[in-house]
């Protein structure tokens, strides 16, 4: 058991993990505690999600601090998703010790370059390449005022990247954004460390299923450009079936569909829901147009569902190229779903799939990969 102490700063609530950032927060502290870590969490609230009593068990202390939204944090160069993250308490907390400080994500890196943090190992945790993110979100949203806020804070965040060469580790949930970190902050310990999430084994069905299934949180204009070019350019006119699974799907959403015989919207799924229909789909069909990070659904579907059909940003340098079908055109999706049509979905492959997750992607040996970087073992 570790004798290590960390200090946690969280964007957000880490209970329930329900959403992707939050999701390699939460089960990160869990492995950690497993592993005898000591940490104390601080927490920064953003509005709609509650104090969580059940990360009082997993942690020496929880701290909570408000958000400063509005005007106080928007007119600044540094970013809004930063800015609005700061907090002198929390940092008067910070500074009751000298143990080492993990920041998870971009937006909680306010005080990564304090001077007053600078005899600390300052660790980053990476989730993406912030500012292409913000990016594929302005290239994706139509209202025209969201698309001019995206496209700020992609520049901001660009400059604001520069911070970066504070910490002391960085710890990237993808391969190719490993090798872009690298490229841009030769000469700092960069490591690869799988983002952590909520499977242990796998719980895949055998045999074959009736539809095809995309998943995700429909209000996400990523996701909403995923499931109308699905709609429009693949299932439109197809004897396929395709189920459509996520929150708040909008109307742009609901009134496409409604137009096929062979799609339907399943909105605000509750988690068995969802996770019955992630394990009876025949095929999971996850797409993305953006190619950074780790898409953490891609993990719990191979996890839990039968074939897995993605195009290639999904995959991302996440070495689990070999476990899905891989389609970039909507003519090569029809035809890989031809394909998958009548093929059943046997013990090979699951076998499969649990040798290469269990070799890279298991919450107890990252966990123990983490403590060894963190303590200089």
């Amino acid at each position: 058991m570790s004798d290590l102490h960390l200090h946690i700063v969280s964007f957000d609530v880490p209970y329930p993990p329900n959403y992707g950032g939050v999701i390699d927060v939460y089960y990160k502290i869990r492995a950690l505690h497993n592993q005898g870590v000591h940490l104390y969490l601080h927490i920064i609230e953003y509005p709609g999600r509650d104090k969580a009593p059940e990360l009082e068990a997993l942690c020496e202390k929880v701290y909570y601090y408000p958000r400063i939204t509005g005007w106080k944090s928007a007119f600044s160069l540094t970013p809004y998703i930063v800015k609005s993250r700061r907090s002198e308490t929390m940092m008067q907390n910070l500074l009751k010790d000298k143990h080492p400080v993990l920041f998870e994500g971009l937006h909680s890196c306010y005080y990564l370059d304090d001077p007053r943090l600078k005899d600390r190992l300052l660790i980053y945790r990476e989730s993406n390449i912030e500012h292409q993110y913000y990016f594929n979100l302005f290239k994706a949203e139509h209202h025209l005022g969201k698309k001019a806020y995206f496209l700020i804070e992609s520049l901001k965040l660009l400059l604001f990247q520069r911070t970066l060469k504070h910490a002391g580790i960085m710890l990237v949930v993808s391969e190719c954004d490993t090798a872009y970190l690298k490229r841009h902050f030769p000469g700092q310990k960069i490591v690869y460390l799988p983002s952590f999430h909520a499977n242990e084994t796998l719980n895949t069905l055998e045999g074959d299923g009736s539809f095809a299934l995309y998943h995700g949180n429909l209000e996400v204009p990523e996701n909403e450009a995923a499931a109308v070019f699905l709609i429009k350019q693949v299932f439109a006119g197809s004897r396929h079936q395709l189920v459509i699974a996520g929150m708040k799907p909008q109307k742009r959403i609901t009134g496409l569909a409604s137009r096929y015989p062979n799609i339907r919207v399943v909105p605000n799924p509750g988690d068995a829901e969802l996770f019955n229909l992630i394990r009876t789909a025949r095929v999971n069909i996850l797409v993305t147009f953006q190619a950074t990070g780790l898409k953490l659904k891609l993990l719990n579907t191979l996890y839990n569902g039968r074939h897995c059909l993605v195009n290639p940003p999904m995959l991302n340098g996440t070495g689990l190229d070999d476990l899905c079908h891989i389609a970039s055109s909507p003519e090569e999706i029809r035809r890989k779903l031809d394909q998958l049509e009548h093929l059943p979905f046997d013990s090979a492959e699951a076998e499969k799939r649990m040798e290469i997750l269990g070799n890279n992607y298991s919450n107890a040996r990252n966990a123990e990969r983490m403590i060894r970087l963190i303590s200089g073992d």
